[in-house]
């Protein structure tokens, strides 16, 4: 490992902190922490920003999660992929898979041999294909420092910084412990900020509010696939615990008890929203045997948590359930990226993990746990690897002059300053029904989105937020961009592939199999992209 040492650390005037890296990498999760490491493995100077404490949050830390860790077998790898390709509507890049299928396998030996605790079957063999979070982050954090990268936590990143000729040069956020603000000027860097949840309640997920997506946007980044962006996971009414693995042993049931036709954890759950639609829903684990229940328990605990405290027996006992949106952190839209260094289109920008578009590797439908954690490992390593070698290119960022790319929250305007709470339910008014990102049609779209347009016109004219309130405002305003985006493209693909159903267009179209990409604040545009598989000249025909 060569170190070429810390970041430089200033201090100015008010107290707030500036530093001066070759790498930012914004977000503490898998993917931060792995593109953390492997930048500073490549000899950067690298500051981690994390919103809250690198370790802990976002959706890895508060749970366990499978692995797409699949054993360099042929065989093997050939079933793992052509698994996920009709679920997905065929929209896979089988070249990304099978390098994701290699640096999963890589990176997770990794993990073996800086400690992390997997269990081993019968015959001794280690268990890779699986992951506990909270172990699994508290050991990413210790190897992050070990690294020799400089870790801020509980310090959101705000707005990205930008050169003269538009390239991406730092960012600059505030310390929420301190009251104070930071600055890190770096010639690249990552979006590791997760997906966007928008406040769904849903565990580990409320931090994921799309703020990288917006700061990404600001700077003229372009997104892929945000039409698949509406899953919904099953929870307990009164928890917010989402792992749905365990519903596959449920029976769901009306108020009256009887049972709702079609319901599953899997292919059924648009049953449930359905039934949901029309009353209350019920679920029993009653499927499970005492063997099962067992091993539930002891791979699981933090399922049975919100059970446990209000004295529900899950496996006897009937329960109110309801679907929570869960959005692009398990959708497989994001940040488009234009090579295999997980760059965007944007000089000095790079994505990784859930803020980075899934479609390589899922299609068009979600990645659940064990894709989304392959892909957070493998493109946190490749965009720190990226992000080293363009900083190790450019030199450093000190050399330039540097902009705030902020915009809406940030501006003097002479109207008031919008609420953030208010601007984040109107957006949740636009998102959470099943009747208008579950089940889709271009006139309830095209309602939504008017609706939606409206609220960004009003929030990009208000006046620049409180120092008390600019967070919240960024987050809200974050959130309603994501809004915009997946609803543009919903609306543009005229099928239903994949997690995307429109309810006009109820089979999928061979004709349609390409990428949708998107952009833009103020006026959002979509536009085809042709598939790998597919030349430019044949999709021009």
């Amino acid at each position: 490992m060569t170190i070429h040492g810390r970041a430089e650390l200033r201090t100015s005037p008010d107290g707030a902190v500036e530093f001066d890296a070759d790498v930012l990498v914004i977000g503490g999760g898998p993917a931060g922490t792995w593109a953390a490491v492997s930048a500073a493995e490549r000899g950067a100077r690298v500051v981690l920003a994390d919103k809250g404490f690198c370790g802990t949050s976002g959706a890895t830390a508060a749970a366990g999660t499978g692995v797409w860790y699949v054993d360099p077998d042929p065989a093997l790898r050939e079933a793992a992929m052509a698994n996920r390709e009709k679920m997905g509507g065929y929209l896979q890049d089988r070249r990304w898979m099978a390098r994701v299928l290699d640096q999963t396998f890589e990176d997770s030996n990794r993990l073996a041999a800086w400690g992390y605790p997997y269990p081993v079957d019968d015959s001794g063999k280690s268990q890779r294909n699986s992951l506990q979070g909270p172990e699994y982050m508290r050991l990413m954090r210790k190897r992050t420092k070990q690294a020799g990268v400089t870790i801020l936590d509980h310090s959101p990143a705000l707005e990205l910084l930008v050169d003269d000729d538009g390239a991406v040069a730092g960012a600059s956020g505030v310390r929420r412990q301190k009251h104070d603000g930071w600055t890190v000027r770096a010639s690249a860097v990552v979006i590791a900020t997760g997906g966007c949840a928008f406040l769904s309640k849903t565990l580990g997920s409320n931090v994921l509010t799309g703020d990288g997506y917006l700061m990404a946007a600001e700077v003229g980044a372009e997104f892929s696939s945000m039409e698949f962006s509406n899953p919904y996971a099953i929870s307990p009414a009164f928890g917010s615990v989402t792992k749905t693995l365990f519903y596959g042993w449920a029976t769901f049931s009306y108020e009256d008890g009887s049972v709702v036709p079609g319901a599953a954890s899997k292919g059924g759950r648009s049953a449930i929203a359905r039934a949901l639609l029309q009353g209350p829903v019920y679920a029993r684990l009653d499927k499970a045997d005492v063997d099962v229940q067992r091993h539930m328990r002891a791979s699981q605990p933090n399922f049975f948590l919100p059970f446990d405290r209000t004295g529900i027996d899950p496996f006897s006992e009937r329960f109110p359930v309801t679907l929570r949106l869960e959005g692009t952190v398990r959708g497989t839209g994001g940040l488009r990226i234009v090579d295999d260094s997980c760059a965007t289109s944007v000089p000095g920008l790079y994505a990784a993990g859930d803020a980075a578009t899934r479609e390589l590797i899922c299609g068009g439908f979600t990645g659940g746990g064990s894709h989304n954690a392959a892909w957070a490992m493998s493109s946190g390593t490749w965009a720190g690897w990226g992000a080293a070698g363009y900083a190790r290119q450019l030199g450093p960022a000190r050399r330039r002059h540097l902009a705030s790319a902020g915009t809406v929250a940030f501006r003097s305007r002479s109207r008031r300053p919008f609420e953030p709470a208010a601007l984040a339910k109107a957006v949740q008014d636009e998102v959470y029904p099943y009747e208008l990102n579950y089940f889709r049609h271009a006139s309830r779209l095209e309602g939504a989105l008017a609706r939606l347009d409206a609220a960004w016109t009003d929030a990009s004219a208000a006046d620049a937020a409180s120092k008390d309130d600019v967070l919240r405002a960024r987050e809200s305003a974050a959130m309603l961009a994501t809004s915009r985006w997946m609803y543009r493209s919903a609306l543009a693909r005229h099928e239903s592939r994949g997690m995307h159903r429109r309810d006009d267009h109820p089979d999928q179209d061979d004709r349609l199999r390409h990428y949708l990409t998107s952009g833009g604040l103020d006026e959002v545009w979509t536009a085809v992209r042709p598939h790998a598989d597919i030349s430019y000249a044949e999709a021009a025909e």
